[in-house]
């Protein structure tokens, strides 16, 4: 079955309908092969990026590696998390204190850590929305072009049988190419549709996967650090 002339036929609203879901298919395809690209760097990096975290011992090389994993989320979250732990690194400085200065110093410590944790809370949500972006693009194409196609569908056969009310009679090949032409966009509807559900649930999958390995890392990198700084 031959689908080009059916397409290249229509007219009106229903070549309009056409014209929309054909662009949709078209950006449902992009958005697939772009997000599965994204999403399995962001996943191959973060594996090495883990991999080198718990391998070094020493804080700069790990940042090192860090800055070279630029799709990685986690790799992304411990730059933001080793950003402010040496500003407070810095900020802090000076010897010990005494009395109730020393208890200052402890709260001060305290505040210290919450604004690393605060930080990695931050980048997680910036990576996050990163790594949703698009994504309500299929979710929405998935709801919406159902209905889309049965408009183009049902103005298509509505259209057909005026016609055929207009002359008063027709045979069944005049009937059936302008009925043919208007269930061509509920065909294209399901061809953007279906994809653009199936490719959101899997990587709505794999988003929660990285999600959980970042909330681990953020759990990790905060007991390494109030161990070993505060």
């Amino acid at each position: 079955m031959d689908l080009v002339p059916l397409l290249t036929s229509s007219q009106g609203i229903v070549l309009g309908v056409v014209i929309i879901l054909l662009l949709l298919v078209a950006l449902c395809i992009f958005v697939i092969f772009y997000k599965l690209v994204h999403i399995t760097q962001a996943q191959g990096q973060s594996i090495t990026f883990l991999d080198r975290f718990w391998e070094s011992k020493r804080l700069d090389e790990i940042y090192q590696v860090a800055e070279k994993l630029k799709r990685s989320p986690i790799a992304a979250m411990f730059r933001a998390g080793y950003v402010e732990l040496s500003k407070v690194k810095r900020s802090r400085g000076g010897g010990g204190q005494m009395g109730m200065e020393a208890q200052v110093s402890m709260h001060e410590r305290a505040g210290d850590a919450d604004n690393v944790e605060r930080a990695l809370a931050r980048a997680r949500l910036s990576e996050n929305t990163k790594l949703e972006n698009l994504l309500p693009f299929l979710a929405t194409t998935g709801s919406a072009a159902p209905f889309i196609g049965l408009f183009g569908t049902v103005w298509g056969i509505m259209d057909a049988f005026l016609s055929i009310a207009a002359k008063g009679s027709a045979e069944l090949g005049e009937v059936s190419q302008p009925i043919a032409e208007a269930l061509v966009t509920t065909a294209l509807a399901l061809a953007s549709a279906v994809p653009a559900v199936v490719a959101y649930n899997y990587f709505q999958r794999r988003l929660k996967v990285l999600n959980a390995e970042m909330t681990n890392f953020s759990s990790d990198f905060m007991n390494i650090v109030k161990r070993h700084f505060f």
